[in-house]
């Protein structure tokens, strides 16, 4: 938790009303950010994120399992995340745990869509291997390095830069099996398949405020809100997903509003997080 005086709560709100925010920036300005692919050699895929003084890392693991009965047709993805003490005093104990849980909730809302897999920010299908008997798992986890606000954002941009980064092995599936039984399946050592990103949408956080609400809030920032929601958006302008943190109620109009400024900041978002998830891939080749 941010302790601030009466005078620097003051001076907060009186930047943001302005549209001066205390680091220089507008209410409606991410600060910069920077993609590092491949920090986790033994994962199928990862990716470090840092925005400010914001810092995560999502890492993909792949493993071949079965699919639910309810969906034969769908793969599985988890997502985890852990919010190191290291990262900040408040995460020992109880309130890293509390904090973990909320993030790894508000992820899956967010990526994931519905129980049913509508809506979801990450093709399900393309997961299978062989209808009703064998998919891939997907095991996505965040991990907080430092925390300096607006943490969904940045773990969802990890994950996507993660995903990007991801090569799931080719799958020989050996034909004859019948029923139930398991066919027998020859897994490449060598040959990849690069994980489709195109559909994975970004986060956009709006926090409220005062009377405005500002994206990408520092942690200074996120002490004085009454509410936040965040936003998932493809880049067809989609929404995958919603999620409000935060007791104050929102009228509808708000949310529809914040909603669409979401959409307009998404674009910018989803055009310089690739631009960085290019430029970090190619460094990792010439590495």
């Amino acid at each position: 938790m941010v302790g601030l005086s009466l005078g620097e709560k003051h001076f907060i709100q009186g930047g943001i009303d302005q549209n001066l925010r205390s680091d220089g920036r507008k209410r409606d300005t991410y600060r910069p950010i920077s993609v590092e692919t491949g920090v986790i050699p033994q994962a199928n895929g990862s990716a470090r994120i840092r925005t400010g003084a914001t810092e995560v890392i999502a890492s993909v693991k792949a493993e071949l399992g079965r699919p639910h009965a309810l969906q034969p047709d769908k793969g599985k993805v988890s997502i985890f995340v852990d919010c190191s003490p290291v990262a900040e005093p408040m995460f020992e104990g109880r309130g890293g745990e509390e904090l973990s849980t909320e993030l790894s909730v508000a992820l899956q809302r967010c990526l994931l869509g519905g129980k049913s897999g509508a809506g979801a920010g990450i093709d399900l299908s393309s997961l299978i291997v062989a209808e009703g008997k064998i998919c891939w798992d997907l095991y996505i986890d965040g991990l907080v390095i430092s925390s300096d606000g607006n943490l969904l954002d940045a773990l969802g941009a990890a994950i996507k830069a993660a995903l990007s980064n991801t090569g799931i092995p080719r799958v020989q599936v050996a034909a004859g099996a019948s029923g139930d039984e398991q066919p027998e399946v020859d897994i490449s050592d060598e040959e990849f398949m690069q994980f489709d990103t195109s559909g994975v949408p970004v986060i956009v956080t709006l926090t409220k405020v005062g009377r405005h609400y500002i994206i990408d809030a520092t942690s200074e920032e996120e002490s004085q809100m009454s509410s936040a929601v965040s936003v998932s958006i493809n880049r067809k302008g989609h929404i995958c997903g919603l999620s409000k943190r935060g007791s104050a109620g929102l009228d509808p109009s708000v949310i529809s509003d914040m909603i669409s400024v979401a959409r307009h900041i998404s674009e910018q978002l989803i055009n310089k997080l690739d631009s960085e998830i290019s430029a970090a891939e190619a460094d990792e080749d010439e590495m």
